[in-house]
């Protein structure tokens, strides 16, 4: 049996037969196997946290909480504020985990678990992460809010998949490989964009640039503790970066990931992030729980306004 996926931004995909029990593990409860969830028991509008406590945080702001769920470091939560069905699912630290997280939230909209075939019609959903990062430019201090235009990844978690630029990502790209010398290097950096229609509601109080995603906490942030950088100069250089009206605004670890796969699977998404160290002025929140909830309280009215 042949089923043909409807066209998706970048690719048309012809399957053959169904997904092996293998490829996409489905439990005897017919629950996608890390996130030990069902098909039923998500919104279409989904939060992502990296910390599993932090899912409370924001789920203690529903009107009503209809699902709870955890395996793992996945924790999820389902509820309503008012009309707005949303969840609230925590993927851990780390671009690993973001290939899981979104392989499994589109497989629950987009794959038939009983007949473990492509459904025909797509869905797509909004996907939103609520981050903490660091500043890469003096001028957004700690505490503040940063929503992102485009990830640049410096993992390797989107060369594993096939994946098509627009000519403005490979310009900016080719810029930032330039900049930072990276074309002879083992670091092969790739970019994908947010949602535009996401993005446009993150606006009032949100600084908008690229994030760039790291691999690690430590020598991938050009942080020192006892072992030597193979990349000394990696925070000047990604600070000083620009391309016509975009500049890097701060790094974390999950954000290019999100992005890439989102649009490989034609979700939107973007990533919403609260300033919680500065780079540049060497500064850290006085207060990091209470910049944590501002992110979170000022997202959610925006997400529940749509």
């Amino acid at each position: 049996m042949q089923i043909l996926l409807n066209k998706l931004p970048n690719f048309t995909f012809l399957v053959m037969n169904a997904i092996g029990n293998s490829e996409m593990i489905v439990t005897p409860q017919g629950q996608i196997y890390h996130l030990n969830l069902r098909p039923e028991e998500i919104a279409h509008t989904v939060i992502t946290v990296g910390d599993p406590d932090r899912v409370q945080e924001v789920s203690k702001y529903f009107d009503q909480i209809e699902f709870k769920t955890q395996h793992r470091e996945f924790v999820t939560h389902t509820g309503r504020i008012g009309g707005k069905r949303l969840t609230v699912l925590s993927s851990g630290i780390g671009p690993d985990n973001i290939d899981i997280v979104m392989n499994e939230l589109d497989a629950l909209v987009n794959i038939d678990f009983e007949t473990r075939t492509i459904k025909p019609e797509h869905t797509s959903l909004q996907i939103i992460r609520f981050g903490t990062s660091g500043s890469l430019q003096a001028d957004i201090p700690v505490d503040s809010l940063v929503a992102s235009t485009f990830g640049i990844g410096l993992d390797n978690l989107l060369h594993y998949y096939q994946h098509q630029n627009t000519d403005e990502e490979q310009q900016i790209l080719q810029a930032f490989v330039s900049h930072a010398s990276l074309q002879a290097s083992p670091i092969t950096p790739y970019i994908a964009k947010g949602s535009d229609q996401l993005l446009t509601k993150f606006v009032q109080g949100y600084h908008h640039g690229i994030t760039v995603t790291c691999p690690g906490f430590y020598a991938p942030q050009g942080r020192v503790v006892r072992a030597p950088l193979q990349f000394p100069d990696l925070v000047n250089q990604l600070s000083n970066f620009s391309f016509k009206d975009y500049r890097i605004t701060n790094f974390e670890m999950e954000t290019s990931a999100i992005f890439g796969l989102g649009k490989i699977f034609g979700h939107q998404c973007l990533a919403v992030n609260t300033i919680v160290a500065n780079r540049i002025r060497k500064e850290f929140s006085k207060d990091g729980k209470a910049s944590v909830e501002h992110l979170i309280k000022t997202s959610l009215e925006i997400l529940v306004a749509e």
